[in-house]
């Protein structure tokens, strides 16, 4: 029997993928980070003989890409801002564009000592936990309204070895005192948009962390009307949204923050994704 290299057999799993109307990349993807190999190792390794275990497992993730099961959910972990975060079917893979929220709030917030900083809607804990280590000394508690993806945030923590303070609880309503910084990458997805989104999300996502109603504005509504009488007077407020939602959470925070600047930022690739209310 021929031997057959990684290059053979990933190829031919690629293939095969895209032929059933999956992304091919993501087996090597998923290949690449079992192996934890780089991409140089890929390209001095890929002529290598590969053994009847890692064959084997390629057909396992295939079969699993097949049914649209992300590969982070197969992996159990994403990386996020230099830090390997747990994930599971409770929690919202963290993305890179929320990477540039964490950028951006670090960046307009220079170190200036302890400040109150909360994170709503932690799900792995990616954004608090990520600020933390950047700013230790901030104070940052990290709310959720999922029980099941806050112990995730948790074990995140305990494994990083980053001290924040995680609450159960909805929106700002657990918050009595004054804070510095409101960050948040809150369910924005309307329902209009089931269709439009991929189907691994779909199915394999947790909703509460995706949808919110009135088109996707609730939780701005809420967070902003709940800021109202916790944020500090020169306090600040990071946020995530849909590339289509600026001018309307603009406005919605315009409303009750009259006297402050509101700034709509793109991310990476162009599109309207944070939006910035700062004096």
């Amino acid at each position: 029997m021929a031997k057959k290299t990684y290059r053979e057999v990933l190829s031919r799993a690629s293939s095969f993928l895209e032929e059933q109307g999956k992304e091919g990349y993501a087996i090597e993807f998923l290949f690449l980070e079992r192996k934890n190999w780089t991409k140089t190792q890929w390209l001095l390794s890929m002529n290598q003989e590969i053994d009847v275990f890692e064959e084997q497992q390629i057909q396992a993730d295939c079969e699993a890409l097949l049914q649209d099961i992300p590969p982070h959910y197969l992996l159990g972990y994403a990386d996020f801002y230099d830090h390997r975060f747990k994930v599971t079917e409770a929690t919202l893979i963290p993305r890179p564009e929320t990477e540039e929220l964490v950028e951006l709030c670090l960046r307009e917030t220079p170190e200036s000592g302890m400040l109150n900083v909360v994170d709503v809607g932690t799900g792995t804990g990616a954004i608090a936990l990520s600020l933390k280590a950047k700013r230790p000394e901030w104070q940052v508690t990290a709310i959720e309204l999922s029980p099941e993806a806050l112990e995730v945030a948790k074990e995140n923590a305990k494994a990083l070895d980053i001290s924040v303070t995680f609450i159960l609880g909805n929106g700002l309503q657990p918050i009595e005192e004054k804070i510095d910084i409101l960050i948040s990458n809150p369910p924005y997805i309307s329902q209009a948009e089931w269709s439009l989104m991929d189907e691994s999300v779909r199915t394999y996502e947790p909703k509460l962390a995706l949808f919110a109603e009135n088109d996707g504005l609730a939780v701005y509504e809420q967070l902003a009307e709940e800021a109202v009488s916790r944020l500090k007077p020169d306090g600040k407020v990071f946020l995530e949204i849909g590339f289509q939602q600026g001018k309307a959470v603009q406005q919605i925070f315009q409303e009750r923050f009259p006297e402050k600047k509101i700034e709509l930022l793109q991310d990476l690739s162009g599109k309207d994704r944070m939006v910035y209310l700062h004096s």
